[in-house]
């Protein structure tokens, strides 16, 4: 039994030997020596296949630059209602109450791809400024709504078209601090709220600042509501 042991072990070492090199010589005849293909040396290609057999075909997909997928955002119909929805709903009474103009400096808070952002430059509005906590150039750079690097009252307006962007902050109430940091003494906050959550509890969050209206709107086909406050002052929140 002891004399076999060490021929066994020496005719699996030998079988897994032939399997590696067998192994290894079919990568050589079935992967290419580039991450390039040959027709298009110039251009990054990502394998299609479900696991990738080499680095090159689990590389990141093709990076399309910023304006060219807003371009083909901006053709999409659910952007246009977005933007057309907004324009008509949102917009004016936010205008009527002397809170939006084509000077005013808007910060968007939850911006998601930038409908808010884009509709605003759209309706005249020079100097806009979206955010969330994912990036998305050209519209949206990221930032914590929890600690804005923004300076006090450094806009005239502060706009959120997502309706839970208080609702699934982490800490609501240091969101509408940072709101109001943000924001000049008698300028606006404008937030979109769910129809089922109470306005009046939201607008508790906002410790320096007054309701100044609740409207209904409709955007991209959903009732929600509007909920607009004007800042009575600026608050310094440590950092």
């Amino acid at each position: 039994m002891d004399r076999r042991a060490p021929r066994q072990v020496t005719h699996v070492s030998v079988a897994l030997a032939a399997i590696a090199t067998l192994s290894l010589v079919y990568l050589l005849r079935h992967t290419s020596p580039s991450c390039f293909p040959a027709s298009h040396p110039l251009e990054f290609t990502l394998s299609l296949a479900p696991f990738p057999r080499m680095s090159c075909d689990a590389a990141s997909r093709r990076v399309v630059p910023p304006d060219r997928r807003l371009a083909k955002l901006r053709a999409s119909p659910r952007w246009r209602r977005r933007t057309a929805s907004l324009a008509a709903s949102a917009f004016p009474p936010l205008r009527g109450l002397g809170l939006l103009a084509a000077p005013s400096r808007v910060l968007c808070l939850a911006a998601g791809a930038g409908h808010a952002v884009d509709a605003l430059r759209a309706a005249g509005v020079r100097d806009v400024t979206g955010t969330d906590l994912v990036d998305f150039p050209p519209l949206v750079r990221r930032a914590d709504p929890h600690q804005l690097p923004f300076s006090n009252a450094a806009f005239d307006l502060v706009f959120s078209d997502d309706p839970s962007a208080i609702s699934g902050a982490l800490f609501p109430s240091r969101l509408a601090a940072e709101a109001e940091r943000a924001v000049r003494r008698g300028g606006g906050i404008a937030l979109v709220v769910d129809r089922e959550i109470e306005t009046a509890s939201v607008a508790a969050l906002f410790k320096r600042s007054r309701v100044m209206d609740v409207k209904d709107v409709t955007l991209d086909g959903s009732q929600v509501r509007l909920l607009i406050l004007q800042s009575n002052g600026t608050t310094s929140i440590p950092h």
